[in-house]
């Protein structure tokens, strides 16, 4: 999370109204819409593609804990691929789950209340 300081956000599922995936006419792409009680997220199907991508490598891998991608502009790439794309850091799980800890503070501790970022009491 380097670079100039963002605002946090965490959505628990119930602050989800709706999640919609459509192809726009005359487009090709999926764009996915995440309609939250302050906001509407609308991401692109590569976007779409690398959370999947990398909830699958984190969630079927027997001891893998994390995987960051980064944003990287491709001049060989698939056909039909976007040219910018999120791919793999090749950081370590260890320093990329201590730096998000870190920065995240109380919302790796178990049973923290992620609308505060720290231990529910």
């Amino acid at each position: 999370m380097g670079g100039p300081a963002k605002e946090l956000r965490v959505y628990r599922n119930c602050d989800v109204a709706r999640v919609a995936a459509f192809v726009p006419p005359g487009h090709r792409h999926l764009r996915l819409v995440l309609e939250l009680e302050d906001r509407v997220v609308v991401l692109h199907e590569a976007t779409v593609a690398a959370i999947v991508r990398a909830y699958i490598d984190v969630v079927t891998h027997p001891t893998r804990r994390a995987v960051e991608l980064v944003r990287a502009r491709l001049t060989d790439r698939k056909q039909g691929y976007a040219e910018y794309q999120l791919v793999e850091s090749g950081r370590p799980e260890e320093e990329v789950v201590g730096e998000l800890c870190k920065a995240l503070s109380g919302l790796c501790v178990e049973d923290a209340d992620p609308r505060v970022g720290r231990a529910a009491t």
